[in-house]
């Protein structure tokens, strides 16, 4: 098959590499959709030569392994990237992402979406209806990291709302505060088109940090920037007695003043994946058309564009999804399973 892998420059060739072959338990998916996530953009610095990246992917099952029995050939997947033990306490909770021996796919462990063909666990995939169309599908991962960050705030209809930070994380996590019944919803981003974003998946007012703004602090603040100084600033915009949740992916080095958050006795969370229930939640809302995505998606490429267009999210865009869509080239035979 094709794939995108990562090469020494930590960028990416497209090259022929072989078919995967599904394991017992496992099955593999025909790619028809894949984003490319920002923590990708982190990551790729630190990842090996020869890697498959990509880990927010949908597609149809081709080949099945041994002791699988409730999928069929052709039917239509979103699957967690998430390879488990499958009998400890956190994958037997659907909290797969704490499974002690996890495989993470396309985040440096088995080959991710970046390809004609992806291995998942069957236990950790889930049918996607016809209702979702296969690029909505490609948003089931981001939209469950979105709503498992909300879920651990407990939010309740008195609660006003700051995300700081309007990427798709971001955008996802106001998505479903408003869905989850939030007061108010403020998404502040120096940018104007994520701004604009914001407004259309249903935050109720936006601000731009570089102008003045947000004003005061907020019962519950999410941070979805993930770069060095943002938690301290998150800090002093919670109030007393307030939720921060860390949603950003930081890869360096931070600090903050403990005691500032100590005096406002605020709760500290950070949130990381999401849980079985959160990808199976996410998708009968989607199925249901309960959440308003047309902001999500803004681009699509195929193999051989993803590299450019993977550079060119590590610069200042207008771009918020950009889906990799392998099936826009002609696609090789199948594999097999054994």
């Amino acid at each position: 098959m094709r794939a995108a892998v990562v090469n020494e420059g930590h960028s990416f060739d497209i090259v022929d590499v072989p078919d995967p072959d599904p394991g017992p338990g496992e099955m593999v998916l025909r790619v028809h959709a894949c984003g490319i996530c920002g923590s990708d953009l982190k990551a790729v610095d630190n990842m090996r030569t020869g890697l498959v990246m990509g880990h927010e992917f949908c597609g149809e099952v081709v080949a099945i392994g041994a002791g699988v029995t409730n999928w069929e050939i052709g039917s239509r997947v979103s699957a967690l990237p998430l390879i488990g033990c499958g009998v400890c306490l956190p994958c037997a909770t659907g909290d797969v992402a704490h499974c002690a021996t996890l495989d993470m796919i396309g985040v440096g462990g088995s080959p991710g979406g970046y390809a004609e063909f992806v291995r998942v666990a069957a236990r950790e995939s889930f049918l996607l209806p016809e209702a979702v169309a296969f690029d909505v599908g490609a948003l089931v991962e981001p939209l469950a990291v979105g709503l498992h960050a909300v879920e651990r705030a407990a939010l309740t209809p008195a609660d006003d709302v700051l995300v700081v930070g309007g990427g798709p994380v971001g955008l996802a996590i106001a998505m479903w505060a408003r869905t989850r019944g939030a007061r108010t919803v403020v998404v502040s981003d120096p940018v104007a088109h994520r701004r604009a974003a914001a407004i259309k998946v249903g935050a109720t007012h936006v601000a731009d940090p570089n102008d003045g703004g947000p004003d005061g602090t907020f019962p519950v603040v999410f941070e979805c920037v993930g770069t060095p100084g943002m938690i301290a600033t998150c800090v002093s915009m919670t109030a007393v007695h307030g939720r921060l949740i860390v949603a950003g992916v930081c890869t360096k080095p931070d600090t903050f003043v403990p005691v500032l958050a100590l005096m406002k006795e605020l709760a500290l969370h950070f949130v990381v994946y999401y849980r079985r229930q959160d990808f199976a939640l996410t998708i009968d809302h989607l199925a249901q058309g309960r959440l308003p995505i047309d902001a999500f998606i803004t681009s699509q490429v195929d193999l051989d564009g993803f590299a450019a267009a993977f550079a060119a999210l590590k610069h200042p865009t207008d771009q918020c999804k950009v889906l990799v869509k392998p099936g826009l080239i002609p696609d090789p035979t199948p594999p097999v399973a054994t």
